[in-house]
């Protein structure tokens, strides 16, 4: 069985720089689990932070960063595979699997164990399907899928009704199917919420002054449709639309920021729910690494851990 250290938590709150911290202390390489970052050529609005991995034999060794082409489709299936498969490389080399990332879905994945149906995504049909209106996915999906699919699919979320309508019409319905890791152990930087949303406009600021317009021009100019770069996220959709002039900047800067602290708010939800399904994250108040370092010296020493300090799931914020 696999295991590994995780390093997770919302945006805006320094993972990146508390894994490599972590890996370059215990002899580890870095697993990214980032739905958008392991796409090439798109950095600042997915926030790889190369930077942060070092340069030269300093470097720390990184893995399922900019594996495929922006023109390419990526999914869970996808980096389920490529995520264990770097995981045995890493144990080969006696060295320490280090997940890092925030996209939760991957993360919950691979800790717990994943069975997903259905096979791989076609990218024609999701291209036609792409292009129509929430109403007219959910007819589609009603007149394919069975009743047990359609009881458990969101049908709030068109990616989600697009995959399951995928599923429905697969030829192949072999699952992918995964074992939960073995004793991971789970940290997770924490800031309160006032200051991770100070944070993310800081770092948006910072990625709209080191080129972020600039940068989804490029894709564009490079072949990646408006479309598909609305399907990439927060930050190339809001670009994008003031790219084709339909927001100002200032329109495009305020309704991103509030949009990407929303996407942080979602983020908390699925931390919660982990907790609750009986994953134990370790909080670390500021991502203190000295505090993170003590207790992976005691994890990699089968020692005892203690329970965490506080669980997000017992945080009730006031909605005055």
């Amino acid at each position: 069985m696999h295991t590994a250290l995780v390093i997770t938590g919302p945006t805006a709150t320094g993972k990146t720089k508390l894994a490599v911290h972590l890996a370059r202390r215990f002899g580890g390489e870095i697993i990214s689990a980032d739905s958008r970052q392991v796409y090439r050529h798109m950095d600042l609005g997915t926030g790889k932070d190369l930077d942060e991995y070092g340069e030269g034999a300093d470097r720390v060794p990184y893995h399922l960063l900019d594996v495929v082409d922006p023109q390419e489709d990526f999914h869970l299936k996808k980096f389920l595979e490529l995520a264990l498969a770097a995981m045995d490389g890493i144990r080969s080399r006696n060295r320490l699997p280090v997940i890092a990332g925030g996209t939760p879905l991957y993360v919950n994945a691979l800790i717990r164990g994943y069975s997903l149906p259905g096979g791989e995504p076609d990218p024609q049909l999701r291209e036609e399907l792409e292009s129509l209106a929430r109403e007219e996915l959910v007819k589609r999906l009603q007149a394919v899928a069975s009743p047990e699919l359609l009881a458990r699919t969101d049908m709030t979320q068109e990616k989600r009704i697009i995959r399951a309508i995928e599923i429905a019409l697969s030829p192949e319905t072999k699952p992918i199917c995964t074992v939960p890791l073995e004793n991971p152990l789970v940290i997770a930087p924490y800031f309160p919420r006032k200051t991770v949303r100070e944070r993310i406009e800081l770092r948006l600021d910072e990625r709209l002054n080191l080129g972020l317009v600039e940068e989804v021009r490029m894709l564009h100019e490079n072949g990646v449709s408006w479309e598909k770069l609305e399907w990439f996220g927060l930050e190339y959709r809001y670009v994008a639309r003031y790219l084709k002039k339909e927001l100002t900047f200032d329109q495009m800067r305020t309704e991103l920021l509030a949009k990407i602290r929303h996407f942080c708010k979602s983020q908390d939800i699925w931390f919660r729910k982990m907790e609750r399904e009986g994953i134990a994250i370790h909080w670390i108040p500021e991502g203190d690494p000295s505090e993170a370092e003590s207790l992976v010296a005691r994890w990699l020493a089968h020692e005892p851990l203690p329970t965490p300090s506080f669980r997000l799931a017992d945080i009730s914020y006031s909605t005055k």
